[in-house]
């Protein structure tokens, strides 16, 4: 479990990458990027920035190579202010969500068109036996 003071500082990490690749990082291969995530370890020595990027696989790819080279700017950031001793080692990566969320919605939409196939063909039909399958206990009145 995750302690909050740990969730407090990714919070933090998080609105300074931000703020950095949005007003100091000049980069002509940076793209639309939003940082979604951000992981801490337990030491908070390495940290993982998840991002996404709107654009073509080729703008993804230049937006990756522009975030690496400022790597070390947004490192010094962080460190400077936070005030930490230590300064994380932060890596990047593209966050699989919207491709994860996208494959997610295509197979609830198989679903629903096979329950609604299901629906059509219920329309109508009858039990092939009784309406109540399931056997009674035997009443007194039918013993006598």
């Amino acid at each position: 479990m995750t302690s909050p003071h740990a969730l407090k500082r990714a919070e933090q990490i998080k609105h300074i990458a931000a703020e950095m690749i949005e007003k100091r990082v000049k980069d002509s291969r940076l793209g639309f990027v939003t940082i979604t995530d951000v992981r801490l370890s337990k030491d908070n020595h390495e940290c993982s920035l998840f991002y996404t990027v709107l654009g073509t696989p080729e703008e993804r790819a230049d937006t990756g190579a522009a975030l690496e080279s400022a790597r070390g700017q947004i490192r010094t950031a962080v460190s400077r202010k936070l005030g930490m001793r230590f300064a994380p080692t932060i890596t990047f990566i593209e966050d699989a969500m919207p491709e994860t969320s996208a494959a997610m919605e295509g197979l609830l939409a198989q679903v629903r068109a096979g329950d609604a196939e299901l629906a059509a063909k219920a329309v109508g039909a009858t039990y092939a036996g009784e309406a109540d399958p399931y056997k009674k206990p035997a009443t007194d009145d039918e013993d006598e």
